[in-house]
């Protein structure tokens, strides 16, 4: 079947129409799912389960690729981390746990300057 250009036109035009209707009342479903996910979030991090603890090293400039090393308290050990670079250009190079399980190593570098802001986290449990 051979259509001319004002059927493809019409039928351009109809498809466009039938998309932006539908995707109007899936935008309001995926924003409300957003809120209740972010909630839902917030809620957990604040909830952490017995014996566990977020640990935080605040950002602080240290020359580029010098590593900051964050230790759980006590005898706990770390279960996860990560790190953040930050300053214009800044790049994180590295976040890793330490050899010994103890703590987290995050490090960076930024273009064009000596130092770059890094941020380190560890969860830790008994």
């Amino acid at each position: 079947m051979k259509l001319n250009r004002v059927a493809l036109t019409g039928l351009a035009a109809l498809a466009t129409t039938a998309c932006l209707a539908s995707a109007a009342p899936a935008t309001a479903t995926v924003t409300a799912a957003t809120a209740q996910t972010a909630t839902a979030q917030t809620a957990a991090a604040s909830a952490l389960p017995p014996g566990y603890q977020l640990v935080t090293l605040p950002n602080a400039n240290v020359p580029n690729f010098q590593r900051r090393t964050l230790y759980c308290p006590g005898s706990k050990r770390v279960l996860g981390g990560g790190a953040e670079a930050r300053g214009n250009r800044a790049i994180l190079v590295g976040s890793f746990p330490t050899d010994d399980g103890r703590g987290w190593i995050g490090l960076g570098r930024q273009d064009g300057y000596n130092d770059v802001g890094i941020s380190v986290f560890a969860i830790c449990a008994d």
